[in-house]
């Protein structure tokens, strides 16, 4: 059932248009936006769908093809609307609160961004509705000024201490393209990703070992980087850099604020080293720096769980140029840059590993770098 479909079942109307926003892999660049620093994602084909119609003012009914009964809420605050479905409210309640006169809506949502992931299916919801309401309210929001918004709907609404990589990938990345965000003065670039055209392919490897960011862990690290931000007198880890890393570290006393440190400062070298190299058309000499990435992932940032580094592994033995977890970690996804026609072999390594290893069997697929949130 497509989001037309339960749209016209539960409404008995046709919608007024259908708005779609992607999933996305992050490249390299982890948990360095909530510090100021830079991310490289790229948008997914896999997207979420939106099917919207105006409807009385100041009144919302959201329903979709993964719940049962449609959910509708009036203007509400932070916490009022909980489930799936604050997602939507709070991105209502973030366009009332910054100002817009937001129209009342029917949306009925469909998604295949895997839930649970690590591929920002929740960014993909709050954009696709976000970008809905934008277009049939008439609302002058400028294309740059949009994460931000969904950042805050998902922050302060939902409470989930997340960054802005997420809705800035759903909103602002291009068809074959790999978006390199500034996340402090929200300046991108759009890099050339087209990996067919060099008989390279990212394979996503799904672990199945769900992970959630509501919870203790994820802010832990934020709050973690923070702290060591304030005792650095710098007003974000983005602000060390590789060079003075050695003297800052000598200026914390606590071993795991180092270690979380240290994987800021040298994750966002690696993406300004990735950034370099895929200019360059080098772009099988960034498989170094995706295992790197996962090693102070797993190591310093302390993120990764057994599936994902048994599937970083086994595709590197596999013959992965590179391979590393990708999303906010404990569970979640891998990414592994391969040579095309060797995507089978891989997979067969990874399905054995974790067939050794007793886990639950991978989701394997291969990525390719889509558009950003748009009407169909």
């Amino acid at each position: 059932m497509t989001a037309s479909d339960i749209f016209r079942e539960r409404f008995g109307t046709e919608p007024e248009g259908l708005w779609a926003a992607p999933g996305r892999v992050n490249l390299i660049g982890e948990h360095t936006d909530y510090n100021d620093g830079f991310v490289l994602p790229f948008a997914l084909p896999q997207r979420t769908v939106a099917a919207v119609r105006t409807a009385a003012p100041g009144e919302w009914t959201v329903c979709s093809t993964f719940a049962d009964d449609p959910i509708t809420f009036g203007e509400t605050e932070p916490g009022e609307v909980t489930g799936w479905a604050s997602y939507v409210a709070g991105i209502v309640w973030s366009l009332r609160d910054a100002g817009f006169d937001v129209p009342g809506a029917r949306i009925a949502l469909d998604s295949d961004v895997p839930v649970g992931a690590g591929l920002s299916s929740s960014a993909a919801l709050e954009s696709s509705v976000l970008t809905a309401l934008i277009d049939l309210g008439r609302l002058d929001l400028p294309l740059e000024r949009r994460p931000a918004l969904a950042q805050r709907a998902e922050n302060v609404y939902v409470g989930a201490p997340t960054g802005i990589l997420d809705q800035s990938a759903s909103i602002r990345c291009q068809q074959g393209r790999a978006l390199f965000l500034d996340c402090r003065t929200y300046e991108v670039d759009q890099i050339p990703f087209d990996l067919a055209a060099e008989g390279l392919a990212i394979l996503v490897i799904n672990s199945n070992a769900p992970h959630q960011h509501v919870d203790g862990e994820y802010g832990a690290r934020r709050k973690s980087c923070e702290e060591a931000a304030r005792i650095l007198g710098v007003p974000a880890l983005r602000d060390v850099s590789v060079d003075g890393l050695g003297d800052a570290l000598g200026k914390l006393d606590d071993e795991v604020m180092r270690r979380r440190v240290r994987h800021i400062v040298t994750e966002n070298q690696r993406v300004l080293d990735t950034v370099e190299l895929l200019r360059a058309g080098r772009t099988r000499d960034i498989g170094p720096l995706l295992t790197a990435s996962h090693a102070s992932m797993r190591d310093d940032f302390e993120i990764t769980v057994p599936q994902v580094d048994i599937a970083v592994e086994s595709a590197l033995a596999a013959g992965a140029h590179g391979a590393r977890m990708t999303g906010g970690g404990f569970g979640g996804c891998v990414l592994a840059l391969i040579e095309a026609d060797r995507a089978d072999q891989v997979v067969a390594a990874v399905e054995k590993a974790y067939t050794k290893a007793g886990f639950t069997a991978p989701t394997c697929w291969i990525a390719t770098a889509g558009p950003g949130a748009a009407r169909l």
